[in-house]
């Protein structure tokens, strides 16, 4: 299975609107076919809503 990354995470995001809450961001990860390890790291986040695409990458992946 291929490891999670920011390419992956922003495939899975694809089309989602910000700003989202962490519930919008799963079901859009869904929709994008994401991987179930995606999904799960999406769904466990500890913020509950993100103002874009970055927000969420620092979320999963720490400052980058």
């Amino acid at each position: 299975m291929a490891e999670t990354n920011p390419i992956e995470l922003q495939k899975a995001l694809k089309g989602a609107p910000y700003p989202a809450d962490r519930d919008k961001l799963v079901a859009v990860a869904k929709k994008n076919k994401a991987g179930s390890d995606m999904v799960e790291k999406i769904s466990h986040l500890d913020q509950k809503s993100f103002e874009s695409p970055a927000d969420v990458q620092k979320a999963v992946f720490g400052t980058q």
